[in-house]
């Protein structure tokens, strides 16, 4: 049999795994390893998996993603979330719509410590929820505001997205940070906006709540003053060269870790359960990182990446509007993929098409500009129907919202998000304006 068709049906066979709902670690490497036997036989694979995993998990830079993700569980111990939209709350609360303005900044910020939209989405939704309901927010409004907040943690750096992909392309994750850092200003000021639009057309579903004092003001913007403090600092440093991102990470999780101390958030047990989570979230993830690397190796092996990039130059499309079409792609497997999967997927079969063609940019600025269209892509996804993870988190804190009231309520985000994304296609220096 032909590679390409060896290819095409590992690449099908994997979607109907994911489908099945088989855990998409799982589902790559059984269709990556049957894949990669009936191409180069039984032998080939085992030397693979006798040099490939060392290979890849010595990395340096795999280190950044179980930092990142202790950073996120010292916050979550530290209450962070709490801190965050109570002082979001005292600058929003006195404007209708105000709880769900407040949401979504707060949301901005912890998905800066946390790098996951799942975490920010599950542990805003802890905080935000019974206070919305309290006041009298319409379910759709209070739903659609934590599921499309939560999706600024997968593009404010520091993102774990961002790093997959910048390990997936070996581009440099300080300059994928840098790029995203404007995105994700505009999608927080986009969200905002769209919360304002939607309490203009239906002033009953985001009422107006308590005006807080200068005296309030001051004191809740003080009380955010370290965590402001982490992220400018954790930032400041990576884009001033003064360490690396993964010097970066590491300093991040210890600088959230003494500010859980100082709260007393911290002891014997709860570190125990902070290292337990992190360690099984870090495995999860790399035996992730382990499947699609056997699994991209077929593709490859297989020329489905070259194939693909004849048939796409044989259409004679511009190159905007192949980016365009790949845009599309991902809007449309975000219908039923999560993030990590799409991701992971796609990147070896659309990188080397959109690197073959010509934007007038450095192949460089290129591929990160592409990245960062990507996760935004890919972002759009986790708030669209019918899968949409992180409405499906948010459904698993509010039982007493519907999944029509869900996706009801994100409709207008993800006009924003649609909105957001032409803009960046259609002005790439928006993306590469401080490279």
């Amino acid at each position: 049999m032909d590679d390409l068709y060896i290819g095409v049906i590992a690449f099908a066979s994997l979607l109907v795994l994911i489908f099945l709902r088989i855990p998409v670690a799982a589902a790559m490497l059984l269709t990556g390893a049957a894949g990669y036997t009936a191409i180069l036989g039984w032998d080939a694979l085992m030397y693979h998996f006798n040099s490939g995993p060392f290979y890849r998990f010595s990395s340096y830079d795999l280190a950044v993603i179980p930092m990142f993700l202790l950073m996120a569980q010292f916050a979550t111990v530290a209450n962070l979330n709490k801190t965050l939209f109570s002082a979001c709350n005292s600058w929003f609360g006195s404007v209708r719509g105000g709880l769900a303005m407040a949401s979504i900044t707060s949301c901005a910020f912890f998905g800066a410590i946390s790098g996951s939209s799942l975490a920010t989405t599950l542990t805003m939704s802890k905080v935000a929820l019974p206070e919305m309901k309290r006041h009298g927010y319409s379910n759709q409004l209070s739903a659609g505001t934590l599921a499309a907040g939560g999706t600024l943690g997968i593009l404010i750096p520091p993102s774990i997205a961002l790093v997959i992909y910048a390990l997936l392309t070996e581009q440099n994750i300080s300059k994928l940070f840098i790029a995203a850092a404007v995105p994700g200003v505009i999608a927080t000021i986009g969200y905002l906006l769209a919360v304002q639009a939607y309490v203009r057309l239906f002033p009953s579903v985001g009422p107006q709540t308590h005006k807080a004092s200068g005296v309030e003001r001051l004191s809740a913007l003080l009380r955010v003053t370290p965590v402001l403090a982490i992220f400018l600092g954790l930032l400041g440093g990576i884009y001033g060269g003064v360490f690396t991102v993964t010097e970066g990470a590491a300093i991040g999780a210890f600088a959230t870790y003494l500010l859980a101390q100082i709260k007393r958030q911290i002891n014997k047990q709860a570190m125990m359960k902070i290292f337990k989570e992190t360690a099984i979230t870090t495995g999860l993830v790399f035996f992730i990182i382990l499947g699609a690397d056997l699994f991209n190796s077929v593709i490859v092996l297989s020329n489905i990446p070259n194939a693909f990039a004849e048939t796409i130059t044989a259409m004679n499309l511009s190159a905007t509007a192949v980016i365009v079409i790949l845009l599309l792609i991902y809007l449309a497997l975000g219908c039923f993929l999560d993030s990590m999967s799409m991701l992971l997927l796609t990147i070896p079969i659309f990188f080397p098409v959109v690197m073959s063609l010509n934007f007038n940019m450095p192949p460089e600025h290129t591929a990160i500009w592409f990245g960062v269209l990507a996760v935004v892509a890919i972002e759009i996804g986790l708030i669209t129907p019918p899968v949409g993870m992180n409405i499906f988190v948010l459904k698993s804190q509010a039982e007493h919202i519907n999944l029509v009231e869900c996706y009801k309520g994100v409709t207008p985000f993800i006009i924003a998000d649609m909105l957001r994304l032409a803009l960046l296609v259609a002005w790439p220096g928006i993306v590469l304006v401080f490279l």
